[in-house]
């Protein structure tokens, strides 16, 4: 394949040869003395903590809203000017679908431009809050979609992705946690964004809670966009800015024997946050209150287990960490949703899922060191070679993709379970419920998803 501006080949590229960009060059490019005395410390300090913590709070707002677009789903099914259409479900799958899909183009966009992408954030946040505000004039879903999906999707790609790239700047030995941390804002939004809007509905309509977020979100976010930027700036690195990216992971085997079971185990990820709250109803008879109460919960578990996730992934190797992940996982939905006699043990459930499952994605900062650091090695004249490296911003957004695989294809094929269901009624507890098939889909990824640790101990990684 001829070489072009982004080149997809199945070699590593030396590091000494590889173009990186000038903004990620915290721990790879050389400082005169005076520059590096004058610069932040890493991994520690107040800009360090600073810019985690508009990161966390960024991730929380961005990625809390579409994933809390249920509670507006439910409301526009039954009120005006929308009820009763049967697109109102495409909002959200759009919204997310181009989150997650955009990911490596937005991030290859910012390793090209990368002076331009401390501004971004700012361009994201304004995008956003104008398409919710947008939304709330809407008098048909294709306008939520284009407001609501389309335009707020691409303005949160924008506002999130300078997060990331910036993590590697500030953190080093800390990096796992980090990340971890920054993801954690999901979780948080995850469980406290919906019952902000499930009020604000309630009392206001939609109309209303859309303007009322609109201006929450850009009284509280823009204010953080001054922390988010670089620890190094890009015209203080030697060197010159990154016109190749590096696509040759993408095809690499060591990075498919991480990707393939990343993506089948978020096929079931999904699953319970979809679900649960019918089962609780369904199964157990509870309120609407405790049945949202199940997501809630993961969502809080969730944003624990990623902090607690990253903090051992800067310490154990990262197939440790995902056989972690994969057996409590595991054990816990077959052994605690699938036995499940009361909802009690349904919420201890929900604690474990979101601590185990919920913290996976944060292995991923294990997998980008991995894929991005190689022993060096002598040839046959005894020249030392430093190895080879992808870029780890690149590995993050092509793992996000295949997340984004499971995102979208586990709701239609949650409901060929549903309707295909085995063992109803002939089964103990969850099992006999109706839901069994669910319950075993969900255990069945999360256990290949802890392959990597299987191919470590074969040896094929």
């Amino acid at each position: 394949m001829a070489s072009t501006s982004i080149e997809l080949q199945p070699s590593q590229v030396p590091i000494d040869e590889a173009q990186l960009p000038e903004d990620n060059a915290s721990d790879r490019d050389v400082l005169d003395p005076y520059q590096q005395s004058s610069l932040p410390p890493v991994d520690s300090g107040k800009d360090a903590y600073l810019f985690l913590g508009a990161a966390f709070l960024i991730d929380c707002f961005v990625w809390g809203f579409p994933f809390s677009f249920g509670i507006f789903q439910d409301y526009y099914h039954t009120h005006e000017p929308f009820e009763g259409s049967g697109q109102i479900a495409t909002i959200g799958t759009t919204a997310m679908g181009i989150m997650y899909f955009g990911n490596p183009f937005v991030m290859a966009l910012w390793r090209y431009f990368p002076k331009e992408c401390r501004y971004a954030p700012f361009a994201g946040v304004l995008a956003m809050c104008g398409s919710i505000a947008a939304s709330s004039f809407s008098q048909q879903v294709t306008h939520l979609v284009v407001t609501q999906g389309v335009v707020y999707a691409i303005g949160g790609l924008l506002c999130f992705c300078p997060c990331v790239l910036y993590v590697e700047t500030w953190f080093v030995e800390r990096r796992g946690l980090a990340f971890g941390t920054m993801w954690a804002g999901t979780g948080v939004g995850g469980c406290t964004i919906p019952l902000l809007l499930e009020f604000l509905l309630g009392r206001y309509g939609f109309r209303t809670t859309l303007r009322l977020w609109s201006a929450l979100l850009f009284v509280v976010t823009m204010p953080l966009l001054y922390f988010v930027k670089p620890r190094v700036k890009p015209s203080r690195v030697n060197g010159r800015s990154v016109r190749r990216i590096n696509l040759g992971f993408v095809l690499n085997g060591k990075f498919l024997l991480y990707q393939l079971p990343s993506m089948i185990q978020a096929l079931g990820f999904f699953i319970p946050s979809i679900w649960l709250p019918s089962y609780a109803r369904t199964v157990f008879h509870s309120s609407s209150k405790a049945a949202a109460l199940t997501i809630v919960t993961i969502n809080l578990a969730s944003a624990a287990g990623n902090i607690a996730m990253g903090f051992l992934i800067d310490r154990l190797h990262v197939t440790t960490c995902i056989l972690i992940s994969s057996v409590g996982t595991v054990i816990g939905t077959f052994l605690l949703w699938g036995l499940a006699h009361n909802l009690a043990v349904l919420y201890v459930f929900c604690i474990m899922y979101g601590l185990f499952a919920g913290s996976f994605s944060a292995t991923w900062a294990g997998i980008m060191s991995e894929m991005t650091s190689r022993p060096a090695t002598s040839d046959q004249t005894g020249s030392t070679h430093r190895g080879t490296a992808f870029d780890p911003i690149m590995i993050f957004g092509v793992l996000e993709t295949g997340r984004g695989i499971g995102n979208l294809v586990s709701g239609p094929l949650s409901e060929v379970l549903i309707r295909n269901s085995l063992w109803k009624d002939q089964a103990l507890a969850g099992y006999g419920s109706g839901y069994g098939s669910l319950i075993v889909f969900t255990g069945i990824t999360g256990f290949v998803g802890g392959g990597g640790f299987v191919c470590r101990r074969l040896g094929w990684l």
